[in-house]
């Protein structure tokens, strides 16, 4: 049975604008094809994500829908582009949307997250890769995520310039390499986890 893998896009931009942060992503998407992963991609920002901490927000909130294409899927990758050094503000209410998972644990004190990958996948042109990673890594262990060996493919380009991702004529070899060793990474680990969940441990 192939693994399933769920891609949130937190461009700002709603669709069908180009975006390179969507091109990273299908890129990683396509080497985790050759693993025989299935992705389901979703642009957050053309959802209504309401602000709060809580797994439904109410009337007109897309969040529950989408908690539970993710919850359906082995992987999350969790797609941003850099602004002011800064993940943008659309990852930041997806992951605070997660963070109902913590009161969400099973009776092993497993959080609906156990067993699950998550990568991220960043783009910019102004340093700062490394910062959103971390923050991505740091918000989506703490909520029950593993990550995997190298845990981001990223890039970024020259400081103060204004090419894109997206208007490279060619992509750099060491990005497409690594996001294919990545994909290696994720997919081996994902189906090591959902053979072998964490045991959790019972209460009392």
């Amino acid at each position: 049975m192939p693994l399933r893998a769920i891609a949130f896009n937190c461009t700002l931009k709603p669709s069908p604008a180009e975006s390179s942060t969507d091109i990273l992503l299908r890129e990683f998407i396509a080497a985790l094809a050759a693993h025989d992963v299935e992705c389901d991609l979703v642009r957050a920002v053309d959802f209504n994500i309401k602000p709060g901490v809580k797994s439904d927000e109410g009337d007109g909130d897309d969040w529950p829908a989408l908690r539970k294409r993710l919850l359906a899927a082995d992987i999350l990758l969790l797609g941003s582009p850099i602004w002011l050094g800064q993940p943008s503000s659309v990852s930041k209410r997806v992951l605070e949307r997660m963070d109902a998972f913590l009161g969400e644990k099973d009776d092993h004190g497993r959080m609906p997250s156990y067993g699950k990958v998550a990568v991220a996948v960043v783009v910019g042109n102004e340093d700062g890769a490394h910062h959103v990673a971390a923050e991505f890594q740091q918000a989506l262990t703490e909520v029950g995520f593993t990550i995997p060996a190298g845990g981001a493919t990223y890039w970024v380009g020259e400081a103060m310039q204004g090419t894109d991702y997206k208007d490279l004529a060619k992509k750099p070899k060491v990005v497409t390499e690594w996001t294919k060793m990545l994909a290696s990474n994720t997919a081996h680990l994902a189906k090591l986890l959902s053979g072998k969940n964490y045991p959790g441990q019972k209460s009392g």
